[in-house]
């Protein structure tokens, strides 16, 4: 794992520059990301060609967060990048769905990348505070931290740091990066700027590859990946991982899900993708931006989240599209939409006083609030109705999170959101027989039946 005292230390450089390196070398690799972020994953998938997967200790439990785990990385190299700060998790108070729970669950070795710029000695009782507290965390009161990467630092500063660090903290420094080595990528209010929007991203990484292995200790970085302290020839027991009964499906035969993915629809959990084709769906892709009408022949209309506001005036021209969804819907096609794709289906998004005509399948319109708008994980419970009942069981709930600046005149109140920290609450989403549309974006390894009522509605 790829972890840091805090965003903004260079976790997704330094894990996209490994990446790279790993695949030079002709490792089989797979990677992963800590927590819900979409954005860092599309950079890792620029590396390797295949999607990478998301690890969330929120979304699902202890047994299901070990399956995805093992299911995409038996027989290969994982390399995990962690979220925010090592041991930041729920509501800013808790270890839960932090990197370091996931490092745990998964028993997983941590690389500490610390950003060193400007710094001499201060690094020592820096990295000393989180060798102690993940000790203090730790069953087996061993480490998960077995080394350290320094961060925009010069090759002079990196020798200084190194001998100090391994003389009076006694754990290896694997390498450094340079200041001038460094990709700056932009962000926006959602994350970075998508891969797509760099220019020159691929040589950026192969830059950064290259200067990775200039300074890299790769004899220790395979001891760290083989989860052996250096010169033991041991490795620690391994935890058990089990693996648990997929959910069966007894369906006689499979349909057509059109997925909405483009520039300003493309955040989709791979492991969502995934667990639509497994209870069978066929998945085939379409492009509200370029594209003049939906797929031929689907039964069911999936549109992600993603940045519509940025293309608001070519989805609003390319009126043949909307027209297109509209008719499917009309007619009996099933829908989920999220977020994003919650805002296109809507009448009107509206920003900075410019009022953009969107599908119309649902009554209402977006606006630019200007800052955040429900933030973070939630779990959505459907509310108490006859027309809910009949399709979810008792008990049934989904988890999920909010991310958006825009909100909207018609939410809708099909389901109950509740924040796990605070407590905070709030009604959301628009749930028909057919439909189901709201800003939450759904982690559908949580509650599998949401999968299974979609399905067979898009069936039926």
């Amino acid at each position: 794992m790829i972890a840091a005292p805090s965003s903004g230390s260079g976790k997704t450089t330094i894990t996209c520059a490994l990446l790279e390196l790993l695949k030079e070398k002709g490792r089989k690799t797979v990677s992963f990301k800590c927590g819900p972020d979409f954005i860092d994953p599309m950079f890792h998938k620029q590396v390797l060609g295949v999607p990478s997967a998301n690890l969330d200790s929120f979304f699902c439990d202890e047994g299901k967060l070990r399956e995805i785990f093992l299911e995409n990385s038996e027989g290969k190299t994982a390399v995990i990048e962690g979220v925010m700060g090592l041991f930041d998790g729920l509501g800013g108070k808790s270890l839960k769905a932090s990197s370091y729970d996931i490092a745990q669950i998964t028993n997983t070795p941590i690389l500490l990348v610390v950003d060193a710029g400007g710094m001499s000695r201060s690094v020592l009782p820096l990295i000393k505070g989180f060798l102690d507290y993940d000790k203090k965390n730790s069953p087996s009161r061993e480490c998960l931290i077995k080394g350290v990467f320094l961060n925009k630092v010069s090759e002079g500063q990196a020798k200084l740091l190194k001998s100090l660090i391994e003389e009076e903290l006694g754990i290896k420094v694997a390498g450094y990066f340079s200041k001038k080595s460094q990709n700056v990528w932009k962000s926006r209010h959602l994350g970075l700027l998508l891969p797509s929007e760099i220019e020159n991203l691929r040589e950026q990484i192969a830059d950064s590859a290259k200067e990775l292995e200039k300074s890299l200790d790769f004899s220790l970085l395979e001891a760290i990946m083989n989860n052996k302290e250096e010169g033991s020839g041991e490795s620690p027991k391994e935890r058990p991982f089990p693996k648990r009964n997929f959910l069966a499906s007894d369906f006689q035969f499979s349909v057509c899900i059109a997925v909405a993915r483009d520039e300003a629809f493309c955040f989709y959990y791979e492991e969502n993708l995934r667990l639509l084709e497994k209870l069978g769906a066929r998945l085939v892709y379409f492009s509200p931006l370029h594209d003049k009408a939906l797929p031929e022949s689907v039964q069911g209309i999936l549109i992600g989240g993603g940045y519509p506001e940025l293309y608001a005036k070519e989805l609003e021209n390319n009126k043949s599209m909307k027209e297109s969804i509209r008719s499917a819907v009309e007619n009996g096609a099933s829908l989920m939409a999220e977020c994003g794709g919650f805002m296109y289906l809507q009448e009107k998004l509206i920003k900075d006083d410019e009022v953009f005509e969107m599908c119309g399948v649902l009554k209402g319109e977006c606006r630019y609030t200007g800052k955040l708008v429900r933030f973070g994980y939630a779990e959505f419970t459907p509310l108490a109705s006859e027309s809910l009942g009949s399709f979810f069981p008792d008990g049934f709930s989904i988890r999920g999170h909010e991310f958006h600046y825009f909100d909207s005149t018609n939410n809708g109140s099909s389901f109950h959101a509740q924040k796990p920290i605070s407590k905070k609450s709030w009604d959301c989403m628009i749930f028909t027989p057919k439909m189901l549309a709201g800003f939450p974006h759904l982690y559908y390894e949580s509650a599998p039946e949401i999968v299974s009522w979609f399905v067979n509605s898009c069936r039926k």
